[in-house]
């Protein structure tokens, strides 16, 4: 099965790109990497006779892989044309899902520049409290302070009076 998926996998990368490194995974399929694209495509056996489970992703920076964003089930035995129409739906797909949702920047009709909406921030985690006393609790511990003071005075007098 991988002599079938390399010599197919080879094939699909020299119609989609003309720069591209064709390598075995781990699982036992191919890789297929586009790094002027910032693409990859893997072909991996799916314990069908003659099919494969075809994936497509994108790469980070660094080189490394992101998960795959799409994948579906393809016919070994179908034209390699055919197979790179499906290849280049889902590469459009997983650009597509790479770029933010959102109106495109220029300007409006009014002549200002489109306001870019707010992305939905993560909820913030709770402030860590400081251990030292504030502001409000010194006041407290004042006037509690000036209570006890004007109760000795009262209870035991004035001094030397």
């Amino acid at each position: 099965m991988y002599a079938q998926l390399r010599e197919t996998a080879s094939e699909l990368a020299g119609v989609l790109w003309r720069e591209h490194t064709v390598y075995r995974e781990r699982g036992g399929g191919v890789v297929i990497r586009g790094e002027h694209v910032r693409r990859w495509i893997s072909l991996a056996p799916t314990g069908g006779k003659d099919q494969a489970l075809l994936r497509a992703g994108r790469l980070l920076d660094g080189g490394t892989t992101a998960p795959a964003r799409t994948e579906v089930v393809v016919d070994l035995t179908a034209p390699v044309s055919e197979l790179a129409t499906v290849c280049r739906r889902m590469l459009a797909e997983v650009a597509a899902a790479a770029e933010p949702a959102g109106p495109a920047a220029g300007p409006s009709r009014a002549g200002r520049p489109r306001r870019e909406p707010k992305t939905p921030e993560a909820p913030k985690a709770p402030k860590a409290r400081s251990r030292h006393t504030g502001a409000g609790s010194w006041v407290v511990l004042v006037l509690v302070g000036i209570a006890v003071a004007a109760w000795a005075y009262t209870v035991f007098g004035s001094p030397g009076y």
